[in-house]
């Protein structure tokens, strides 16, 4: 009998702005400390999009404009976790519109706006990493 893997399903926002040149906000992760996009598990009664915004604002205090259709996805696992479970993340593009200078999460991680070859090299999973230089191709275009 084959072996189905199962996938735990998150979701996640590149946020993004156009200051001076394409910019990409990263946040920390709880655990590592690690730079992450906002991102979590998508909540009941939610659609992934839905739940991507939700994180967002909670993670880093932004809200925005978020299309329907998403960007694409990644698949990563926690290194701390034995039961090896993999996470498929969908992820949205997010033109933010408002950052608030306090927000649920503010005490717990740290944001900052980056280049996006910055952001792509700060994060260590390669599928995410290509994620965000396939996504700042196509806003350059």
């Amino acid at each position: 009998m084959a072996s189905r893997k199962k996938f735990v399903a998150q979701s996640a926002v590149i946020p993004y702005r156009n200051k001076k040149g394409l910019e990409i906000l990263l946040v920390t992760s709880l655990g590592t400390g690690r730079w992450v996009l906002p991102k979590g598990h998508v909540e009941d009664e939610m659609t992934p999009r839905e739940s991507a915004i939700k994180e967002a604002f909670e993670e880093a205090g932004i809200n925005g404009k978020v299309p329907d259709k998403k960007v694409g996805d990644y698949v990563y696992r926690k290194d701390d976790e034995i039961d090896g479970t993999t996470y498929k993340v969908a992820v949205y593009a997010m033109r933010v519109t408002y950052e608030l200078d306090i927000w649920p999460e503010d005490n717990q991680r740290k944001r900052e706006w980056m280049s996006a070859e910055k952001a792509a090299h700060s994060v260590d999973e390669i599928e995410l990493r290509q994620l965000i230089l396939g996504f700042a191709e196509s806003v350059k275009r």
